[in-house]
């Protein structure tokens, strides 16, 4: 595996932010995380992750929010982004789905080494 993948992690909750991170630079990522859209928003402007872990429900700016200005943004519109949220609604699934790129996860659905393995998928591992 190409050991220079940069994953962005942007999730409020410091110890799912903790899990995953540990868990995907022992699979040889570089990770950084981001706990609010707002920030988010910054770290993707400068690090130029190859993905991002997003959830919905944050402080600032929501997850929703996020992924339309990264995929209305040329610099940025290819980034694969996996929403990684507890929240399930139709609509919002909807409206992810519709942005290109993009997959949903439910939180409590999905393991880590599941939600590891979509990462692998999604950078065609």
């Amino acid at each position: 595996m190409e050991k220079s993948k940069k994953i962005l992690i942007v999730d409020d909750e410091a110890l799912v932010v903790k899990v995953i991170t540990a868990k995907l630079k022992r699979e040889g990522f570089l990770v950084d995380a981001a706990y609010d859209g707002e920030d988010a928003l910054q770290k993707v402007a400068k690090e130029k992750p190859d993905l991002i872990l997003l959830d919905i429900i944050m402080p600032k700016l929501d997850g929703i929010s996020v992924l339309k200005r990264l995929k209305k943004q040329d610099s940025t519109k290819n980034i694969p982004i996996i929403i990684l949220t507890n929240l399930y609604d139709d609509k919002k699934v909807a409206d992810v789905l519709q942005a290109g790129n993009t997959e949903y996860l439910i939180k409590v659905e999905h393991p880590v080494k599941d939600i590891i393995r979509r990462v692998k998928e999604k950078l065609s591992l």
